[in-house]
């Protein structure tokens, strides 16, 4: 009996889209492989690439020990044609890709995009489960950009629309996809409420001398002009180096520790923030199969010891507490598994 019952309800996949350009090959693999650790539903890779990264991908990917869990579909990088140039000059090669997922992936109706500078510490599934958390008007999820308004950059700087108080960041968007396209949103060009497809161009066409931070700021123009479409989850969701290197200013990581790390400004790839490069090595040189206490969780607390010097180092706690939680859960479900 259980056997039919999987065949006709395979389980849900969660689909999970990233967009690589440059030198990020490698980051987009530890990205990759933190998702793959923890995660418990299968989980289905949107990878945009540049042609030339192609062929790197699939070696790495077809090397992965993917128990039957995780499928990746690479796609081209491919912006509408009468715009594409003006697209790819948008704040980073490649970046404003992900304002067009919900039009090129036409038959996914949910989709996680997350920057090639995140590393999950607990499973995909857990962001995932916000979807059901969303109400009937809400079509994406995003963090805010910052927490305290004195460090802010929107509250201070921004020359156009956003959203609340500080903005938000578009590094992690978790997305209703469905209806996003079938969505009519509210703007400042016209009376009348446009699509998603019809009010990308406009937006940048008005903006485009105003904004710095590229497709984030015209999705902070998006949801200014329509509150009610987004639901915001907590900063632990996409903890950035802003969050501590002034001073720990993200409650809920303190209390919770981090669940999704976001190593904007280069830092897994630097001397700044040793905390932030400590993570993404150990999970860059974590092998598959391992035990994840002694080859993961152990050394990686040992190398953040070292980091209390710096003010993220003084709270190096809040980059284990999660991550000790999920590989304990991990080794329990295994157990049950056997």
């Amino acid at each position: 009996i259980r056997y039919s019952y999987m065949k006709t309800h395979p389980p849900e996949k969660m689909h999970l889209a990233v967009v690589a350009c440059g030198e990020r090959l490698e980051e987009t693999v530890t990205m990759l492989r933190s998702a793959i650790i923890f995660s418990i539903k299968p989980l289905q890779f949107h990878i945009f690439a540049e042609d030339q990264l192609h062929e790197s991908f699939k070696d790495i990917l077809d090397n992965f020990p993917y128990e039957g869990r995780v499928n990746y579909t690479l796609y081209p990088i491919t912006f509408p044609n009468e715009s594409a140039a003006e697209w790819k000059k948008l704040f980073k090669p490649c970046a404003s890709q992900r304002l067009f997922l919900p039009l090129i992936l036409k038959n996914v109706d949910s989709l996680l995009y997350v920057d090639t500078d995140i590393l999950f510490l607990r499973p995909v599934d857990d962001i995932w489960s916000f979807l059901g958390k969303f109400n009937s008007t809400q079509v994406a999820a995003m963090a805010p950009e910052h927490e305290e308004p004195r460090i802010g950059w929107y509250n201070r700087f921004a020359r156009h629309p956003y959203y609340g108080a500080t903005g938000v960041n578009s590094g992690v968007m978790l997305m209703n996809m469905t209806r996003i396209r079938r969505k009519y949103f509210k703007n400042d060009m016209t009376p009348v409420r446009l699509q998603w497809g019809e009010i990308l161009m406009p937006l940048l066409k008005k903006y485009k001398l105003n904004i710095t931070w590229g497709d984030q700021d015209l999705l902070n123009i998006m949801f200014f002009h329509n509150p009610e479409s987004l639901y915001v989850f907590p900063c632990q969701w996409n903890y950035r180096p802003d969050h501590c290197i002034y001073g720990s200013n993200c409650k809920e990581a303190e209390e919770e520790g981090i669940f999704i790390l976001h190593g904007n400004r280069g830092v897994y790839h630097d001397d700044k923030q040793p905390t932030f490069r400590a993570v993404y090595e150990a999970i860059k040189n974590y092998s598959f199969g391992d035990d994840l206490f002694h080859s993961l969780l152990q050394p990686l607390e040992l190398e953040l010891q070292k980091t209390t010097h710096t003010y993220c180092g003084k709270v190096y706690k809040v980059f284990i507490k999660q991550l000790t939680k999920s590989v304990r859960d991990l080794s329990v479900r295994r157990a049950k598994g056997r």
